[in-house]
């Protein structure tokens, strides 16, 4: 059964009219073809209205939403083929954090990227896709390993941010984010890194740092999620809403600061409506990428990635 957000009530209440319309036209044999056609194209109009006029709040719902798909699944959807890699060779393997190398229409790649679950069994396991040091420490291993087979990486990104428990700090969380910032810099493969949920904080950023960083549509990217600023600057998470509209998170207001380079788009109403045509998307933008970054050398890759950072952020003296 699909969930429905608030703000997306109207459009469950014409697909429950649709559906009691065709049940009616099942039990009587009466033709109402062009009252289903009417309702389908009023449904479509309401989408893209709805669409168009999206807060950054309802981008942020949208990112959460429980049917939208996680790593695995469009591992599942774009992959012909996938080995999945475990451990860190150190503590553990970390469940939040997944990858191994995969086949992509022919080109092998190795995919990385944090997974959450779907009950709350599953949530639990994979720890809500919040990463422990080990997950960025195995995610560094599988980047090494891929560059030591000249094979392209992909990383997806979607936590709520880095697991901040004390056993967290005590292995050394901030120090293994760090190593993965400093040794993604100067990866000679190509790195293509996309925001497919949430993208908070050091916990996205630890596998973020690439020659393409991109944004699904109706994800958000921020150092701070909507609730934690509320939290801090009001001391209550009522204000969640206005701290969105502040920290200015979504895609296109990324893009518009020269944070990402690009926005792959979802369809119409999410990319939890239709994991195939998302995945297919998905799946050409990587193969495009990959090619356009093939043909440039190593050096010309790490040094046009150092100033892509490089040039970011604004200052005044």
């Amino acid at each position: 059964m699909r969930t429905y957000l608030d703000f997306e009530k109207p459009i469950a209440e014409l697909e429950t009219k649709l559906n009691e319309l065709k049940k009616l036209a099942d039990q009587t044999q009466i033709d109402v073809s062009d009252a289903v056609v009417k309702l389908e194209e009023s449904m479509v109009l309401l989408k893209q209205d709805i669409a168009q006029n999206l807060t950054r709040w309802q981008r942020v719902q949208l990112s959460r939403h429980p049917d939208r798909p996680y790593t695995l699944d469009y591992i599942e959807q774009m992959c012909d083929e996938f080995i999945e890699l475990h451990g860190d060779r150190t503590v553990r393997d970390d469940p939040a954090m997944v990858g191994g190398f995969c086949n992509i229409s022919g080109q092998t790649v190795m995919v990385i990227g944090q997974q959450k679950g779907r009950n709350t069994k599953q949530r639990q396991h994979r720890n809500f896709g919040m990463a422990n040091p080990e997950g960025y420490r195995k995610a560094l291993r599988m980047m090494q390993l891929a560059e030591k087979f000249n094979k392209p990486i992909v990383t997806l990104i979607d936590t709520p941010g880095a697991f901040p428990g004390l056993e967290a700090e005590e292995r050394g969380q901030g120090e293994a984010i760090a190593r993965n910032l400093k040794e993604m810099f100067m990866l000679k493969v190509p790195v293509i890194c996309i925001v497919i949920g949430e993208g908070a904080s050091g916990g996205a950023l630890g596998i973020a740092i690439g020659d393409r960083v991109l944004m699904l549509e109706n994800t958000w990217y921020s150092v701070i999620s909507p609730e934690s600023c509320s939290s801090i600057l009001w001391r209550s998470w009522n204000f969640k809403e206005q701290a969105a509209e502040a920290l200015k998170l979504t895609a296109t207001d990324m893009q518009l600061a020269g944070l990402v380079d690009g926005i792959i788009e979802e369809p119409l109403g999410g990319a939890h409506l239709d994991y195939g045509a998302m995945a297919a998307t998905l799946k050409k933008t990587i193969l495009d990428n990959i090619a356009e970054l093939s043909a440039m050398t190593p050096a010309e890759r790490i040094n046009a990635r150092i100033e892509k950072f490089c040039k970011m952020g604004v200052f005044t003296e």
